[in-house]
């Protein structure tokens, strides 16, 4: 294992790095941020070039066939705008609770109604934003098989494998990628063969089952370097880190939105943070898309400590000058 990822490190050693985040509107709302406000900084004050937007079901299709993209459009113009290269999620599952974000109006229906009505949504989606010079690649069902964690009706490799040739019948021009959770032990090998791979890294969390206690995973960069080269070895394929922890794990009985400020950084604070990027780039993969872009702002604007937003926009300067 130690030697694939080593070799993998040196075979990227070259290439350029890019820094993404995802953004959700939604969780920007639940923080108590203005979700414009949010992103334009995120663009503009971090200087991020890459970032992942979602595409909720539930958020689009409110009602049976009426489809509102409003929301996903201005940020589609925002990016556009500013030349920042947008990865969207698509279908059911995306980043963020419950994990499956289905409309209400379905949620008592059986595969066989609510599929069709998901590849609707899809299909609207795809070719409503596969002419957008922002749009470099969809992210299929994030984390699909990741069963212990999330609100989900179906986990059928069947449904995924015909969403990804769906979504390449519609769009053949942009890489289609799939998600792996983190730390799960294996090399995806079955369909569907993705253009590239995604991998979340998580390495502080409350640990709810045994020692109720936070938790500092122990896997060193070169475990997930290790995943990338075996995909790169067995199929061809790159990986890339889709989700890098960057904002707090709370403990039962505190809420990210509102604990205290030493509660939260005792699973990340500024120094961790910056922790966080050099990990990631150790990893050796090369597109690493950060997990907490919302909070970071919250951190600033509303509770008054701007060190963890200091530190992402300095390590995201250091990232965009060595290119």
């Amino acid at each position: 294992m130690y030697s694939i990822a080593q070799w993998y490190i040196w075979s990227n050693r070259d290439k350029p790095l890019h820094v993404g985040a995802t953004f959700v509107p939604n969780y920007a709302r639940y923080l108590g941020v203005d979700p414009k406000e949010t992103f334009t900084a995120i663009l503009d004050d971090l200087g991020l070039k890459r970032v992942r937007l979602v595409s909720y079901w539930n958020d689009i299709e409110k009602s049976p066939g009426q489809y509102d993209f409003s929301e996903l459009d201005w940020q589609f113009k925002m990016a556009e705008e500013r030349g920042v290269d947008v990865s969207l999620a698509i279908g059911l599952r995306q980043p963020r609770w419950p994990e499956c974000h289905m409309p209400q109006w379905l949620k008592d229906d059986p595969k066989e109604i609510w599929y069709p009505q998901l590849k609707n949504v899809m299909k609207q989606t795809v070719e409503r934003y596969k002419t957008s010079p922002a749009l470099d690649s969809y992210q299929l069902e994030n984390e699909f098989f990741l069963t212990v964690f999330g609100i989900c009706p179906d986990f059928s490799r069947d449904r995924l494998i015909d969403e990804y040739n769906f979504v390449k019948s519609l769009d053949s021009e942009h890489p289609v990628i799939v998600s792996r959770s983190n730390n799960w032990v294996g090399v995806p090998i079955q369909l569907p063969t993705p253009d590239s791979y995604g991998v979340s890294v998580y390495k502080r969390i409350w640990d709810h089952v045994f020692t109720k206690r936070y938790l500092e995973y122990p896997f060193p960069a070169w475990y997930y370097a290790f995943y990338a080269g075996a995909s790169k070895l067995l199929q061809g394929k790159d990986m890339i880190i889709h989700e890098l922890q960057a904002e707090p794990w709370t403990p039962p009985g505190f809420n990210i939105k509102d604990a205290p400020v030493d509660e939260l950084y005792k699973s990340l604070n500024p120094e961790r943070l910056r922790n966080r990027f050099e990990y990631g780039r150790a990893t050796g993969m090369k597109t690493i898309d950060m997990w907490g872009a919302e909070w970071w702002y919250q951190m600033k604007v509303l509770r008054g400590n701007p060190e963890v937003w200091n530190v992402a926009k300095e390590e995201i300067s250091k990232a965009n000058s060595a290119k």
